[in-house]
């Protein structure tokens, strides 16, 4: 079999090309740079941050100590085996952050949305994940993978997802396995012809109803326009998500051990189970090269969704909202032992990303890694607790509890951009880059 050139491009239809990752049968030396990927991960209600008169500072969510000789405390001791892949940041902000509902705080996590209408009709801005999608979409076959503990978008102030699109739309998440895997790994065995044939069928299908949605919608009322809006932001994403899988359908899914997952646990079970499988078919998605940007919203703000009820299946005394308010000693102990177990799902995934190697080292060095609240106490919108893990290959330098009180979140965000080589001067209300942190931009 003759060597494919190394400029080899797929031809879909309406002309569109896209440049063939690096296969085997191209020969030589590897020298393409090897992936960049992003994701972010999101829990409602803030932090354990114990009230100092409860005497429980050990399980206090951040370190005690700044820079490099800090000391992982209770909550987060399950990340210490990464110590020299990942970091602390704190005094973190959105300067909208105190001017809003203080529900909003996940709706903005990621967008820094003033929520002053950004432009004439709209609610918010678009999040750091679709941005970073936007500029390494044409590598990979998914543009991006939107997840949650529950599927859809919630409502606004009580969102279900932490991903909006260029137009400051929700995108909706998906929470069940099976259909995550299904859209990601599936393959039948059908002929490429008979793939492309069902394909473009779908694609006429959303065309359609596209078009027959976007005529209706001009005779509906104000709260039945913002339904229908979410309905064809769903809808968007749909035909993207098929136009992608035309373009690579020649090019087969690297082969990869699924045994160790259990497509039909859901958020009903145990949670350890459902995190476990979640975490891990991120981590294969990013194997494969199948996404380089990924949203999953662990938990939803005030009492809203499944995991509301995550630490009463753990044995704890309260729900998650109810034990984010708990002034006494034992609540606020309860709540810290629920961050805990976040932090031991989170190890879990960091461990996964270890294991899977690029050729120039382990997955999670080529992966930033963001995980945080948009809260630090409940509906407090400042010092933002923050973890940033991964990127070692990506320039950021580890192993430190860094803090600069009143630094805008918007500047992480670029950081992270710039990371990643995405040559953007802004993002949202950003002033600039973060000096002096982990960053090396």
């Amino acid at each position: 079999m003759p060597a494919l050139h190394r400029r080899s491009v797929l031809r879909g239809f309406a002309g569109s090309t896209l440049a063939l990752p690096l296969l085997e049968a191209m020969g030589g030396v590897a020298t393409e740079q090897p992936p960049r990927r992003f994701c972010a991960m999101y829990t409602a209600n803030g932090m354990s941050l114990p009230k100092e008169q409860n005497g429980i500072q050990e399980w206090n969510w951040f370190p005690s100590q700044e820079g490099a000789d800090f000391e992982f405390t209770k909550s987060t001791q399950p990340l210490e085996p990464f110590r020299d892949r990942l970091s602390f940041l704190g005094g973190l902000y959105h300067p909208s952050g105190p001017k809003a509902d203080p529900h909003t705080c996940s709706d903005m996590w990621l967008t820094g949305a003033p929520l002053h209408d950004p432009k004439p009709g709209a609610y918010n801005t678009v999040g750091l994940d679709q941005v970073i999608a936007t500029h390494t979409k044409q590598h990979c076959r998914q543009p991006s993978l939107v997840l949650s503990i529950d599927a859809g978008v919630g409502f606004l102030s009580r969102t279900g997802t932490i991903s909006y699109n260029f137009d400051g739309k929700p995108i909706p998440a998906e929470n069940n396995p099976r259909r995550i895997f299904d859209r990601l790994f599936r393959s039948d065995t059908a002929s490429l012809a008979a793939k492309r044939e069902h394909l473009k069928r779908r694609l006429k299908l959303v065309d359609a109803v596209l078009e027959s949605t976007r005529s209706l919608n001009r005779q509906l009322g104000k709260t039945d326009k913002a339904k229908m809006e979410e309905y064809l932001t769903s809808l968007n994403e749909v035909e993207s998500r098929l136009i992608a899988s035309e373009q690579w359908i020649d090019i087969p899914v690297k082969d990869q051990d699924y045994s160790h997952l259990n497509l039909d646990v859901t958020s009903s079970d145990t949670p350890a189970d459902y995190y476990r499988n979640m975490f891990d078919l991120i981590a294969l998605a990013f194997d494969a090269d199948i996404t380089r940007s990924v949203a999953f919203m662990l938990n939803r703000e005030d009492g809203m969704g499944i995991s509301d009820t995550f630490p009463l299946k753990l044995g704890l005394s309260q729900t998650h909202h109810s034990l984010s308010h708990a002034g006494d000693p034992a609540g606020q102990l309860d709540f810290a032992k629920y961050d805990r177990f976040l932090s031991e799902q989170i190890s879990g995934f960091l461990q996964r990303l270890m294991q899977y190697q690029d050729a120039n080292g382990p997955v999670l060095d080529n992966t930033i890694v963001l995980y945080g609240s948009g809260a630090s106490t409940t509906h407090n919108p400042t010092n933002l607790p923050t973890l940033i893990a991964g990127g070692k290959q990506l320039g950021l330098k580890h192993g430190t509890y860094w803090k600069n009180q009143g630094t805008r979140m918007s500047n992480v965000y670029l950081s992270i951009l710039r990371s990643l080589q995405i040559p953007l001067d802004s993002f949202a209300d950003s002033t600039g880059t973060v000096p002096d942190s982990i960053f090396s931009v």
